[in-house]
């Protein structure tokens, strides 16, 4: 049995398990299950996801994240920030500006440091994805304000990929719509053949978007950083949005910027607590 170090910390509510694994005390074959032991809300530490601190040979470190139900992800807006922050302070690296290993390729991020404490972090978040095969979804060319059939029902969609893929939905009251109805039965639907994230997005003025975000083996969460991109870049392709948003989630808010295709991400990150788990 080892014992492992660990922090929780959370981005706008979107709750991660933080651990260093640079010595891989954690074995590879283990990851998916102790993710889904330590995400257990009552059970466990809970949390939305695990993330894992690695060795990088083409950047200052690596990121990978585990979801609740034991599934990896290529990419996580507000995990990446907590990552950040977590590095600064634990004194892994002092850059205020780090290169970030992920499955969905190196990000970029720039903390804004006061006082030793990492304040927010900026995430160049890269270029969307729009081609269909790379996002991945069924079918070929773009999918911008498309009909597709949820069991009889028709829904008008744009789906793209952040670096992970997400289906953006926009709706006249994002607080009435049955998210908890639509959320997995689009994120399981046939079309999306590594299933999706899904953003229903209620915009309430060019430059302001309120959002509810079924994330892919979470639910529901409080926040999604690459959904709250995802959801600016769909916004600007069927011309409801300016190319800079404040993004509303249940758990605060991210401004988002589009622009000459790449997108800017800044928001919080913040340290819970910190403990030991046995493993």
């Amino acid at each position: 049995m080892a014992e492992i170090k660990f922090w929780k910390m959370h981005g706008l509510g979107n709750d991660y398990i933080v651990i260093d694994n640079r010595d891989e005390k954690l074995n590879e074959k283990d990851l998916s299950e102790i993710a889904r032991n330590l995400c257990r809300r009552r059970f466990s530490v809970g949390a939305d996801g695990l993330l894992l601190l690695c060795n990088s040979s083409v950047a200052d470190v690596k990121m990978r994240i585990f979801n609740a139900d034991g599934s990896e992800a290529e990419m996580c807006g507000n995990g990446i920030r907590c990552l950040a922050k977590y590095c600064y302070e634990n004194n892994i690296t002092r850059k205020t500006e780090l290169k970030i290993e992920t499955l969905a390729g190196i990000k970029t991020v720039w903390l804004n440091v006061k006082d030793g404490t990492v304040k927010s972090v900026t995430v160049d978040m890269g270029s969307p994805i729009l081609e269909r095969p790379r996002i991945p979804m069924v079918g070929e060319g773009k999918c911008i304000d498309e009909e597709l059939d949820v069991e009889g029902e028709k829904i008008r969609i744009t789906s793209l990929s952040v670096g992970n893929p997400h289906c953006v939905i926009f709706v006249d009251c994002v607080d009435d719509f049955p998210v908890e109805k639509f959320g997995p039965k689009i994120e399981n639907h046939p079309i999306f053949p590594n299933r999706t994230n899904v953003e229903f997005v209620q915009i309430t003025r060019n430059n302001e978007m309120k959002i509810r975000v079924w994330e892919r083996g979470v639910g529901e969460t409080l926040a999604c950083g690459t959904g709250a991109c995802a959801s600016v870049v769909a916004a600007n392709l069927v011309g409801k949005a300016n190319s800079k948003c404040t993004v509303h989630l249940l758990g605060g808010d991210l401004i988002v910027e589009y622009k000459n295709e790449r997108i800017l991400m800044s928001g919080a990150a913040e340290k819970s607590f910190e403990g030991i788990l046995e493993i």
